[in-house]
């Protein structure tokens, strides 16, 4: 009689719709889609995964961001090279490369010295040919002349170091007292692109030179202004 009545019992709760619990019954309620706070919370592994997602995202952001920047200084560096490059010019060279003393003058007249050694003609500049140098580039150049010469004839070396045909700076010497005369100029300008330098060799001025380079005239250029 007692097992009827449990069987009883049973039915009567089970053939009902609502839920039971632990806690009591609840409602026949629709369920919500669980939050990510919820699942990480019921579900360890599925947390796990959601933060390496997150973090997997924020390493590709900052590697993303990272390449961008790279990728800006390559270009920076690479315009500053070409930036040098452009800048490389510089010039020296001598009268000649003779083994035996070599006389250049006097002439009745002014004329361009043409320095037939080359030690160095970064950027092709100077022309062998003409004896003249003209500027690739805008900016402020250094500039020297170094003249000698040993008695023969006359013993006076005087040249002008001219931009365009206008005097820049001299370089006289005519002591007469001894067997040999030098002197050397040196000095800085600002000098536009396709301005041309030469040396002259004044009338009734003589040079002489050999394999040592007692004459020379050199160029380069110390920043860019363009």
């Amino acid at each position: 009689m007692r097992a009827i009545v449990l069987l009883c019992l049973l039915h009567a709760a089970f053939g009902q719709d609502n839920k039971f619990s632990w806690l009591g019954p609840l409602e026949n309620v629709p369920q919500q889609a669980p939050v990510q706070s919820q699942v990480c919370v019921t579900d360890q592994a599925s947390c796990g995964c959601c933060l390496m997602q997150k973090q997997i995202g924020r390493m590709e952001k900052f590697f993303n961001m990272s390449i961008n920047k790279l990728k800006d200084e390559l270009m920076s560096s690479k315009m500053i090279l070409n930036n040098m490059r452009g800048s490389r010019s510089a010039f020296s060279v001598a009268l000649n490369n003779n083994s035996a003393m070599v006389f250049y003058g006097p002439f009745s007249s002014d004329s361009i010295i043409k320095y037939k050694h080359v030690f160095i003609n970064l950027g092709d500049g100077y022309n062998v040919e003409t004896g003249i140098f003209t500027v690739p580039r805008s900016g402020v150049y250094s500039l020297s002349v170094t003249v000698y010469s040993s008695a023969r004839v006359t013993l006076s070396n005087c040249v002008t170091l001219q931009v365009n045909g206008e005097n820049v700076a001299e370089a006289i010497e005519r002591s007469g007292q001894d067997l040999e005369d030098s002197t050397s100029v040196v000095v800085a300008v600002q000098l536009n692109a396709g301005d041309q330098l030469s040396v002259r060799l004044l009338q009734g001025c003589s040079l002489s030179d050999d394999i040592n380079h007692y004459n020379t005239f050199t160029g380069f250029l110390l920043y860019a202004s363009d």
